[in-house]
């Protein structure tokens, strides 16, 4: 290959899209999203709400996927399941048509990183699917500003925490480097900004994250967060502010 071809394999490299594969079943939406991403971004494939998607994504390898919450079945929340579980590389944005804090709080068990209403206008939606790009989770802004929602999240481990104490024992303390990426992951801060600010490398930050997720036994960043508050680890002001501090305080 010669200087030229190879300039231009490097730059067609820099120059890739993000690529996003929609997950709906109203055909006009999803053309509707074509039409909105087509010039900034990829959509390699879509689909109807199918439990079996998860197959045709793996083999795609999209970096984000887009997935209607599938009102009335609601199905949605399982497909994402799936997603999240077999295809971990594999981003989830999920949409709803009418979103409220109980689908908020489902998403986020379902691992999604960002939840956004399907009336979104056209700019908020190619920003967000930016910062997803860049390894940001916009659902945690979602999150810090619902505090009945985040309220949810800490009641539901720690019903888990209460089925036995083995959930604890599994835990390894994190180091001083990990307690304070994990209070960045809280701020809902971004791998390449994390690095930024502790003046490391982004593949350092990754292998603490890895290492974070490992000790913690955690699904995802917010499932860390929220080990990482039961344990004192971090401080709930870390999270949503001092003002609810004493109002969740009672749920770790």
């Amino acid at each position: 290959m010669g200087i030229n071809e190879l300039q231009t394999v490097t730059e067609d490299r820099v120059k890739q899209k993000l690529t996003v594969f929609i997950v709906d079943n109203q055909p006009l939406y999803r053309q509707a999203i074509r039409q909105v991403l087509q010039e900034e971004l990829e959509v390699i494939g879509e689909s109807e709400l199918d439990l079996n998607v998860w197959d045709t994504i793996e083999s795609f390898m999209p970096d984000v996927v887009l997935v209607d919450v599938g009102l009335p079945a609601m199905n949605g929340f399982d497909i994402t399941r799936l997603i999240t579980t077999r295809c971990p590389g594999v981003a989830v944005v999920m949409l709803s048509p009418s979103p409220d804090d109980d689908q908020l709080f489902r998403a986020i068990k379902s691992g999604a990183v960002a939840f956004l209403g399907k009336d979104v206008q056209a700019d908020k939606l190619k920003a967000v699917l930016r910062k997803v790009g860049q390894g940001e989770y916009p659902i945690n802004d979602s999150l810090l500003n619902r505090p009945s929602t985040a309220k949810k999240v800490l009641e539901l481990f720690h019903e888990l925490s209460l089925m036995g104490k083995e959930v604890e024992t599994l835990m390894t303390p994190l180091s001083h480097r990990e307690t304070e990426i994990i209070k960045h992951i809280a701020e809902g801060t971004s791998n390449k900004r994390i690095a930024y600010a502790l003046g490391i490398g982004e593949q350092t930050i990754k292998n603490h994250i890895t290492s974070i997720m490992r000790k913690l036994n955690a699904n995802d960043r917010t499932h860390a967060v929220v080990l990482a508050m039961r344990q004192g680890w971090i401080r709930l002001d870390d999270i949503l502010g001092p003002e609810t501090e004493d109002e969740l305080a009672a749920f770790l």
